[in-house]
């Protein structure tokens, strides 16, 4: 990793959960190279989804983690944002693109940081509001926030595994995409390592408990930034969660899916995404 960006625009990318970047490599790339390798694209998977090099240690444990609460959702906001102060400049002009509660982190960094030099931010599938009262929510708030430790046994001894026979049982997990993106099935490996499963069920039990009502203090504030694209079936953000949106922001940049994309599209759409979110920045970078 470079130290910083040397770069006058950039793109960050924030995660939904599980938070692993692999996920999203062939989105991230089809944006790299539609912009002709032009402008960096950026991401950084939330803390503690995705195994560390040998080189580093994971916090786990210990009055500093707990103090801190790392791999809560406010850890990982509080993650973000020192990523940004380490490794960007400040007169970074950046393009932020969140998908699921990778939005309600960019809204939430927004706010923490006004001075953020922020030229767009694209909000895909946004969990930015009443995510427990969501179809979705109602099946895994239950589950996450009462039930989620009778999950770690099994999370535990599917870890024990061979990477080889992971690998087969991801592929048949996934067997009923037609178009699966097959560079996702190691970033689900690796979910299965260590603690990081447990971690991303941790994070989504903070979810259901925290994010409730909208911000609409910071959209109206970056309004103009703001581009927002909900799924027309989408379990985690149902069509109500547009239309209301579209009442109270009439004048926002609030768009409804035509393409039929799942909630989580990298599983067979990552291409076709970042395609159309080229087309939907080139002009705020002059290209």
């Amino acid at each position: 990793m470079q130290s910083s960006f040397s770069y006058h625009s950039s793109f960050l990318f924030h995660t939904g959960n599980p938070g692993v970047v692999g996920f999203y490599r062939t989105f991230m790339q089809t944006l790299h190279s539609m912009f002709g390798y032009q402008h960096p694209v950026w991401a950084v998977s939330h803390a503690g989804h995705c195994e560390p090099p040998d080189s580093m240690d994971m916090i786990e444990e210990g009055s500093w983690a707990a103090e801190r609460d790392v791999f809560g959702l406010n850890g990982q906001i509080e993650h973000k944002l020192a990523f940004l102060r380490k490794h960007v400049p400040r007169e970074t002009s950046l393009i932020l693109v969140g998908h699921s509660i990778g939005c309600y982190i960019i809204l939430e960094m927004i706010k923490r940081d006004p001075e953020l030099k922020v030229r767009k931010a694209v909000m895909l599938f946004p969990t930015i509001e009443r995510m427990a009262q969501t179809p979705q929510g109602k099946v895994m708030t239950p589950v996450l926030c009462h039930m989620r430790y009778v999950a770690y046994l099994p999370l535990f001894l599917l870890s024990l595994l061979p990477e080889k026979l992971k690998s087969s049982l991801i592929r048949l997990v996934f067997g009923g995409i037609r178009s699966l993106d097959l560079s996702v099935v190691q970033p689900t490996v690796g979910l299965l390592s260590g603690d990081c499963a447990a971690n991303a069920m941790y994070m989504g039990g903070q979810e259901m408990k925290t994010v409730l009502e909208r911000d609409n203090i910071t959209i109206k504030k970056n309004l103009e930034k703001l581009i927002f694209y909900y799924g027309a079936s989408d379990h985690w953000c149902p069509v109500q969660y547009y239309l209301d949106i579209k009442q109270d922001f009439p004048h926002g940049d609030i768009r409804l899916c035509e393409n039929r994309f799942r909630h989580a599209f990298v599983l067979d759409a990552g291409r076709d995404v970042a395609k159309m979110v080229v087309e939907w920045v080139r002009g705020d970078l002059g290209t």
